[in-house]
């Protein structure tokens, strides 16, 4: 099998889940001893007080790096793997709660190798710590695409997203600090990727499995994050105008789409009083959650779901 790359990191970005690094590293070690890559583990530690360094060192495998990030928000670690892979081929970005699938890099690899693309995206599969409130499951907050491997994409998430880095060195593309604690980082560098018409596809063989912790298995969390999506997505859109004309005729767009959502999601909660149906109240609450998500940030507002402490 020949590759158009000579070398790979895989970077997991970490901040203070040291039980999900310890589970996620020796599968990533696994995947490391099956690639056809010199292939290496980066784990950068957003923690400001470095606390994932003595878990990284604890398994004493050369094949394994840890640095320290200090600057908060998730657009500096992901700034950091790509400065720490100036010299490699390819980055592989993987979230610290997840655990690959045994064919999960050899997939990625594979697409990337017959498509050539700028970007490989593979799916993502929630595991849960608890059985899901039935609210929460007939929501299918956690319900994640599926696609035909090759499928030409126009957006992804970093939580499992090959890349390569000549073309996007080429582009001179970074994650923009000022998404950094509001989450869309992602979001915007991915759609610069698409926009510049190179190519991001799916693998959907490449499955990591993401552990969702009790935490997240609340009303309260999900409809939050369904907000901080449409708010995160209007940003973007707006960021990505080109002109005061099309910044103004997006804004005008986005707060008629939310304001839509939020209407239609709250009428459909209503008629899931109504009926007594759970499924119509909690996805007319995520669609509306969203329409207010993207109403607020037509104006503007910027949910900083990542918010540390100190800074509030």
């Amino acid at each position: 099998m020949n590759y158009i790359a000579d070398s790979l990191i895989i970077a997991v970005l970490t901040y203070r889940r040291p039980e999900d690094l310890q589970s996620a590293i020796p599968a990533l070690l696994d995947q490391v001893g099956k690639s056809p890559l010199p292939t290496h583990i980066l784990v950068i530690d957003n923690d400001p007080d470095g606390g994932a360094a003595s878990t990284v060192s604890g398994f004493d495998d050369p094949r394994l790096r840890y640095v320290h990030e200090p600057t908060p928000g998730i657009a500096a670690a992901r700034n950091r793997a790509l400065t720490e892979s100036r010299d490699t081929a390819l980055l592989v970005f993987i979230d610290d709660d997840e655990v690959p699938s045994e064919n999960w890099l050899a997939s990625l690899l594979e697409t990337y190798r017959t498509s050539g693309a700028a970007a490989v995206v593979g799916p993502v599969i929630s595991e849960y710590a608890r059985v899901p409130d039935p609210w929460v499951a007939a929501g299918e907050f956690f319900k994640r695409r599926r696609l035909p491997t090759g499928t030409p994409l126009t957006v992804a998430a970093t939580n499992n997203l090959l890349l390569d880095l000549d073309q996007i060195r080429a582009l001179e593309l970074r994650f923009d600090d000022r998404f950094g604690l509001s989450g869309g980082s992602d979001t915007l560098f991915t759609r610069h990727i698409a926009t510049s018409g190179r190519k991001m596809v799916w693998c959907d063989e490449a499955v990591v499995v993401d552990r969702v912790p009790e935490g997240r298995l609340t009303r309260e969390w999900v409809l939050r994050r369904a907000f901080r999506s449409g708010n995160g997505w209007s940003r973007v859109t707006l960021e990505l105008s080109g002109s005061i004309g099309d910044r103004v005729l997006n804004r005008a767009k986005l707060l008629g789409a939310g304001g839509i959502r939020l209407l239609g999601g709250l009428g459909r909660f209503g008629a899931g009083v109504i009926v007594r149906s759970q499924r119509h109240q909690s996805k007319g609450l995520r669609t509306a959650a969203r329409g207010a998500g993207m109403a607020s940030g037509s104006f503007g507002y910027v949910y900083s779901e990542y918010k540390r402490n100190s800074q509030i």
